[in-house]
């Protein structure tokens, strides 16, 4: 049987075992092993990254679109969904952009001399910092401008070349109007369509619209 002494020398070379720590060899193995798995993972998170980004301005803009239909079905009233690179503000009015990382929505009047409340513009906003990165592009380049009637479908509006509106025209689109959104070094460019009866959607443009692909382009 061991004694007190001989117990607690055992004791301590027990410890000192395990507070050995790590070799050099063993560090460098393992620092090793560590490098190779973020180098593997680093370009998949900087490409999901760069997915996030487009689908937000993506959302963003689909998001505002909707707003602007449903305004004019509210109000039973044109109104218009513009793109600018200007800063939205009330009673002011911006020019358009077909890649303005701005938007607003604005009362359109009917007729020529009709009054309207004195702010027409009844929400504003913005891609923010995601931008200029995020590029987004009008298809046509008219589509900068784009005005609801009050049955939410796009429409042409002639008066729209009133000082009070864009100093330009609501063309009557010849078919879909398409926003693509694209960022380098992004998988999954997206875009945003609006049909002639003012069907708003987004889709992914890597993938073609089928049964097995519902998030697809037409």
């Amino acid at each position: 049987m061991l004694g007190h002494e001989e117990r607690y020398d055992v004791l301590k070379r027990s410890l000192a075992r395990e507070a050995r720590g790590f070799t050099l060899i063993e560090l460098a193995i393992t620092l090793t092993v560590m490098t190779v798995l973020i180098l593997m993972v680093v370009p998949s998170f900087t490409g999901w990254l760069n997915n996030s980004k487009v689908r937000s301005v993506a959302e963003a803009l689909q998001n505002g679109l909707r707003a602007a239909q449903a305004e004019a079905i509210r109000r039973s009233h044109q109104t218009a969904f513009v793109l600018t690179s200007a800063t939205p503000a009330p009673n002011t009015v911006a020019s358009t952009s077909g890649s303005g990382s701005n938007w607003y929505i604005q009362v359109l009047p009917v007729y020529v001399g009709e009054t309207l409340d004195p702010n027409p513009m009844v929400q504003s906003g913005s891609f923010g910092n995601l931008a200029p990165n995020v590029k987004v592009t009008a298809s046509p380049a008219t589509a900068s401008l784009v005005c609801f009637n009050s049955m939410g479908r796009l429409v042409a509006n002639s008066d729209a070349t009133t000082s009070t509106n864009f100093g330009t025209t609501c063309t009557a689109p010849t078919g879909n109007i398409t926003y693509d959104v694209t960022l380098t070094g992004a998988t999954h460019p997206l875009r945003v369509l609006v049909g002639l009866g003012g069907q708003v959607r987004m889709c992914d443009t890597t993938r073609v619209l089928s049964t097995s692909a519902p998030d697809g382009c037409p």
